[in-house]
C-alpha cells in the first residue's frame, strides 16, 4: 500500500512538471527575442536567416514534457548546450580568418573538403541541434575561403546561439562586408543590432534588405518590429501588413503597442484588424481583454467565443 502511495505521488509530481513545461513552450519566455515570438504566435516569421533552432511550435510544446523530463535525470557531468571558455579558445584556434594575431592559438589541422563543403556540413549541423559541431565546421569554412559569406552569416547564428553576441555581430559584420547586396546577411545583421538595442541602425540595414528582398516576410517583419521600437507605428504598419497582410498587420501593431502599456492605441488597432475580419479570435480576445482593462466593458462572467465576438460588435457600434 505505501509502496503504490509513493508511486502515486512520484506520477503527480511528474504531471506537474510536464503542464508547467506545455504552458512555458508556449509563452513569451521561449527561446529567441521576446517580441518576435509575440508576432510568431499571430502567424507572422520573424528572427535570423538560418536560425531554425525553434522549429515548429506545436512540435515545441508537445515535446516540452518529455524535455523538462529529461532535465530530471541530467547527469550533472552530462553534455551542456553553453559553450565553455576551453570551447570557446578551440573553436577561436580554427580562425575565422587569416588574422594575426598575438593572442590566437595555432590554427587547428584542416580537414578534407572545400570552404563550401564545409559551409554545408556545418548548415546541416546546425539545423540538427549541434551548434559546437556547426561552428567547428563553419569556421573551417571561412578559414578556407574568408570570402564566404553565407559561411560567416551562419557562424553569427551560431555565435549567437551560445550567447557569444560580440562575436556573433563581428560575423554578421563580414558576411555584409563581403557580399553587400545579400539581403539575408543584412537581415541577420539588421536583427543583431534591433536585438542590442540600436533601432536606427537595424532600420537602415534591414530596410536595405527589404529593397533587396521585398517580398521576404521575415525581413519586412523585423523592420516593423525596429520601425515600432522607434515609434513610427503607422510605418511599421505597412510592413506587417506587406509580409502578412492587413489583419495581422494591424494586429501586430497593436500587440507591440499592448506591451509599451498604450491601451488606447493598441485599441484602434485590434478594432481596425477586428472590422476587416470579425471572426478574428486574438482580435476579438484581446478587445474584450482591453476594454475590460481600460472600463469600458465590464466583466461578464461565462463568455463564450461567440458572445464575445457579439460583444465586441455591439460595442464598436456604439463607439
Amino acid at each position: 500500500m505505501r509502496t503504490r502511495t509513493i508511486i502515486a505521488i512520484f506520477i503527480a509530481f511528474i504531471l506537474t512538471i510536464a503542464a508547467t513545461a506545455v504552458w512555458s513552450a508556449g509563452t513569451t519566455g521561449r527561446d529567441g527575442d521576446t517580441e518576435a515570438n509575440v508576432i510568431e504566435d499571430s502567424g507572422s516569421t520573424a528572427g535570423k536567416t538560418g536560425d531554425t533552432k525553434k522549429g515548429n511550435k506545436v512540435a515545441r510544446i508537445m515535446a516540452a514534457p518529455f524535455k523538462a523530463l529529461g532535465s530530471l535525470f541530467e547527469h550533472k557531468h552530462g553534455k551542456l548546450e553553453r559553450m565553455t571558455e576551453k570551447d570557446s579558445e578551440n573553436f577561436a584556434s580554427v580562425g575565422v580568418e587569416n588574422v594575426d594575431d598575438a593572442r590566437s592559438a595555432p590554427k587547428a589541422h584542416m580537414s578534407a573538403g572545400s570552404a563550401k563543403e564545409h559551409l554545408a556540413a556545418g548548415r546541416a549541423l546546425l539545423e540538427s541541434g549541434q551548434t559546437n559541431e556547426a561552428i567547428a565546421e563553419l569556421s573551417l569554412a571561412v578559414s578556407l575561403d574568408p570570402r564566404l559569406s553565407a559561411a560567416h552569416s551562419l557562424l553569427g547564428v551560431a555565435f549567437e546561439r551560445k550567447g557569444f553576441a560580440d562575436r556573433a555581430k563581428e560575423s554578421y559584420e563580414k558576411a555584409v562586408k563581403f557580399e553587400p547586396e545579400d539581403a539575408q546577411s543584412l537581415n541577420n545583421l539588421g536583427f543583431s543590432l534591433y536585438q542590442n538595442g540600436n533601432y536606427r541602425a537595424a532600420v537602415d540595414r534591414l530596410k536595405r534588405a527589404a529593397k533587396l528582398a521585398p517580398g521576404d516576410e521575415r525581413i519586412l517583419n523585423n523592420l516593423a518590429l525596429a520601425l515600432c521600437r522607434l515609434g513610427k507605428f503607422e510605418e511599421a504598419y505597412k510592413h506587417f501588413a506587406r509580409a502578412g497582410g492587413e489583419v495581422t498587420g494591424n494586429i501586430n501593431v497593436a500587440t507591440m503597442l499592448e506591451r509599451l502599456g498604450r491601451d488606447d492605441e493598441a485599441i484602434k488597432y485590434y478594432q481596425a484588424a477586428y472590422r476587416i475580419d470579425p471572426h478574428s479570435a486574438i482580435a476579438s480576445r484581446r478587445l474584450i481583454a482591453l476594454y475590460q482593462r481600460t472600463g469600458r466593458l465590464a466583466p461578464a462572467a461565462g463568455n463564450t467565443a461567440t458572445a464575445e465576438s457579439t460583444e465586441v460588435a455591439s460595442t464598436h457600434k456604439m463607439t
